[in-house]
């Protein structure tokens, strides 16, 4: 066997492992130990060596699904929007157009997101949706009203029941913070706490046009307060 077969070899051993790591990931529940055993521990149970092990850590940390410390172990987190995060102000650098390119990206996902919540959501993300809601209203301060903000159009589209969604607008978020610091710190939060209401008194009359609807109209207004042109 030549050093490339080997190296072939080798990659295909590493993705192998990452793909069982992330299926031990997703066995664990997401309110137990988010810590994964020492790379030996792991190394041991899966029978390969700790190089083998590293190198698909190392792999799944990059993914933003493992978070590697020194002295604290190897942490389990959700951070797999972050590769996307990170890139985004670099390939648009000019502000201005990131804002107008995240209205149009918002403008596409979120309406279809909000059509599939008010059929799919379980009892229990409409009420965690009821009680962000709730938690916007009563907001004393402008970054405590935004943090609601990301958390209600987050916590829908995880009530779409679809991840990409979700994965795709937690990518979103850094930029989305920046637009929404602009929106609420010109017209105040009244305006974003009526129109969550109408989105999420469309959910629950199970309602999937109006709540399309209501997410389009948000959005529009989102980007007149931003004053971005909203797409034609």
């Amino acid at each position: 066997m030549d050093l490339a077969q080997v190296q072939v070899r080798s990659r295909s051993l590493v993705t192998q492992v990452s793909a069982q790591l992330a299926e031990l990931i997703r066995a664990q529940p997401a309110d137990g130990d988010r810590q994964l055993p020492a790379e030996r521990r792991l190394a041991e149970q899966i029978g390969v060596s700790r190089q083998v092990v590293r190198e698909a850590i190392r792999q799944l940390e990059h993914q933003g699904l493992l978070e590697v410390r020194q002295g604290s172990g190897i942490r389990i987190v959700d951070q797999l929007q972050r590769p996307v995060t990170g890139s985004l102000s670099l390939l648009i650098p000019d502000v201005e157009e990131r804002l107008h390119q995240l209205l149009e990206a918002r403008l596409a996902i979120e309406p279809e997101a909000a059509r599939l919540a008010a059929i799919r959501a379980t009892k229990d993300q409409v009420l965690q949706l009821q009680q962000i809601h709730g938690q916007m209203e009563v907001a004393q301060a402008d970054p405590t009203a935004i943090q609601c903000d990301l958390d209600f159009h987050r916590a829908l589209a995880g009530a779409s029941g679809n991840l990409m969604f979700r994965l795709i607008l937690d990518s979103l978020a850094e930029i989305s913070l920046e637009s929404r610091q602009r929106t609420i710190g010109r017209v105040g939060r009244q305006t974003a706490i009526q129109q969550h209401g109408c989105i999420l008194d469309a959910i629950l009359a199970r309602d999937p046009t109006a709540a399309a609807e209501s997410m389009r109209q948000h959005l529009y207004t989102a980007g007149r307060d931003m004053r971005c042109e909203s797409p034609s």
